[in-house]
């Protein structure tokens, strides 16, 4: 009989994150709402007249503000409880709720950029100098200012807000799909045990010494979804019709630079990753060519692709060994950044394993006012403690945000959001590399590394350019059915991956079971980020307290300057090459030294 994951109601409380610090219960998140939607109302009075005075504005921007304030949280709560089992339907009722409450809210405030950008250059210097309290705002009403050009008139933007709940409907529906109704089947593990695959599972499974296991697992899960390919791709494309319709209507010239810019980036940046990765593909082949001879194959599958290349090095690793691990890598972040990770891992902010119905992979959210929560499905593996120590470096991000900062400035933007969380991983990394003299523990981890820079920088390069690909394909008029876009993915596969890598045909549909294909050009941010946080984490390692506080100060930053810009100040700058060529430089270094141990 298949061994079963725990239901969500029979998990130990101990390893199940805190949800009352965004809201003490449902009743109390109902309440919540219902001030929101008054708030709104109150808000929606002002319609024509929030340029009538410095007054006017600032009243309209101090309610906004204490309304978002108070809807944070209770949107943190409906969707964190949604994501601990998403088949639980009085949560997806709440989110779906959610959602219809902030698509009407968007409606009723469209008003209100269209009349702050109505407002003249002098007119607000006149502002600013009668309401000094006005100048706290000064920086978001320029972001407001700066997509001018890609603002609509009052009417046009209620239209467009009006479209929200529906726009949704791509993501939400892979999300219940691929979480709830998708059903992946039994199998027998290594020890000879019946299981059910499941996303958790998977990783262990492909990650087996045994090829068996691991091409059973791949062959299983592919099969799966290539069954519901057409249904799959009919989903994706209208994420990108989505996509295609609001860069449209905000006259961008096509949803790459939309994209980047509601982040304040330059689709430079994004093409800039693209070519340098693409020049550095010799590395990704020597990576694959080493990863061959080591296993001992005629053929490397891609089944084959996650297996340690160092045998009999790999353990298990509990989630307390793991906690006091991560502390100690992260020691040089000084003592108030590890009594915050203390804080955390003692007060219940994270959601430790996984359950049946709940939310695949991981990731950390802060609410403003309250503490990050985390959510992880932990499975003893050195991966998921690596995942531990990236989570909680977006969790402190959070924390340094929204307690140096005022609200409107606490959101750092996604573009660095993969900054601190890789930095976390580097330094631990480090630590771990520091602290073994076993040469084949070493090996071993230095495989990890490569695998590292194979997972976030090659392979979500390889994402970032499906995307482009795809979403170029569309906007010349191109369907984009499963054949196309198995065509473009399995293309791209045998060119990242080179000569020396068997694509098996399994492998075009995988791009069926990516869920940041409906974040919207997110993943290119895990590639830069990662080679951002290479360059601060070894400067932290060498220069000790100056690069530490430099960082702190790019984390406590927010979204108080462009995020190009907040890097610099940690010294890393993405709009040259440099960052990127001397991550790419260290994934050769760890290269030579790998194969000189083995």
């Amino acid at each position: 009989m298949a061994k079963e994951l725990l239901k969500r109601s029979e998990v130990n409380e101990e390893f199940t994150w805190d949800l009352t610090a965004l809201c003490p219960d449902k009743a109390a998140w109902e309440a919540v709402i219902e001030d929101i939607q008054e708030r709104a109302s109150r808000l929606a009075e002002l319609e024509g007249h929030i340029a009538d005075s410095a007054e006017t504005l600032l009243s309209y921007l101090t309610q906004l503000e204490e309304m978002e304030i108070k809807s944070t949280p209770a949107y943190s709560y409906a969707h964190h409880l949604s994501d601990q089992d998403v088949g639980n339907t009085a949560n997806q009722a709440m989110v779906q709720k959610l959602q219809s409450i902030n698509a009407s809210i968007s409606s009723k405030l469209a008003f209100a950029d269209p009349e702050i950008l109505d407002i003249d250059a002098e007119t607000l210097e006149r502002y600013y100098a009668e309401q000094p309290k006005l100048e706290a705002y000064r920086k978001y009403i320029q972001e407001i200012q700066r997509l001018k050009p890609h603002r609509l008139s009052a009417e046009m933007e209620r239209l467009l807000a009006m479209t929200g709940e529906m726009s949704g409907i791509p993501s939400q529906t892979f999300s219940i799909f691929n979480n709830a109704d998708l059903k992946l089947p039994e199998m027998t593990d290594e020890n000879g045990e019946t299981i059910r695959i499941t996303h958790g599972r998977y990783g262990t499974l492909i990650r087996s010494a045994d090829r068996r296991v691991r091409r059973e697992a791949f062959e299983n899960v592919y099969r799966t979804y290539k069954q519901f390919e057409n249904t799959l791709a009919s989903l994706y494309s209208g994420q990108v019709k989505k996509l295609m319709f609001y860069a449209k209507a905000r006259k961008f010239a096509s949803t790459l630079e939309a994209a980047v810019s509601g982040n304040d980036v330059s689709p430079s940046v994004y093409e800039n990753l693209l070519t340098v990765v693409n020049a550095n593909l010799d590395k990704m082949y020597r990576y694959v060519s080493l990863r061959k001879r080591l296993l001992g194959l005629d053929e490397l599958h891609m089944y084959d692709v996650y297996t340690p290349i160092i045998p009999d090095a790999s353990r298990k690793i509990s989630f307390e060994e793991a906690k006091e691990t991560v502390l100690k890598a992260l020691a040089p972040l000084g003592e108030d950044y590890i009594s915050l990770l203390q804080e955390g891992f003692q007060n219940r902010w994270i959601d430790v394993y996984e359950n049946e119905g709940k939310r695949s992979g991981a990731y950390s959210a802060g609410a403003y006012g309250s503490h990050p929560c985390v959510l992880l499905n932990y499975d003893d593996t050195l991966d998921d403690m690596f995942t531990l120590a990236h989570e909680m470096g977006h969790a402190l991000h959070s924390h340094y945000s929204n307690t140096n900062q005022p609200y409107f400035y606490s959101h750092y933007r996604i573009f660095v959001a993969e900054v601190a969380s890789t930095c976390n991983e580097i330094l631990l990394m480090e630590y771990l590399l520091k602290h073994t003299t076993d040469a084949k523990e070493r090996a071993y981890l230095l495989n990890h590394y490569l695998d590292s820079f194979k997972g976030t920088v090659y392979r979500q390069a390889m994402f970032a350019e499906f995307e482009k690909k795809t979403n170029a394909l569309a906007e010349s008029g191109e369907s984009l059915t499963a054949q196309v876009l198995n065509d473009v993915y399995y293309e791209l596969n045998q060119r990242y991956f080179g000569p020396d890598m068997v694509s098996d045909p399994a492998i075009a549909v995988e791009w069926a079971k990516v869920p940041h294909f409906y974040y919207n050009f997110y993943v290119y941010q895990y590639a830069t980020g990662f080679s951002a946080a290479v360059a601060i984490a070894r400067n932290i390692l060498k220069e000790g307290a100056p690069a530490v506080a430099r960082y702190k100060e790019f984390l406590s930053g927010g979204c108080s300057l462009p995020p190009v810009e907040l890097l610099k100040i940690a010294g890393v700058d993405l709009e040259t090459p440099r960052p990127i060529q001397e991550a790419l430089d260290v994934f050769g270094e760890v290269l030579d030294e790998i194969e000189k141990l083995v």
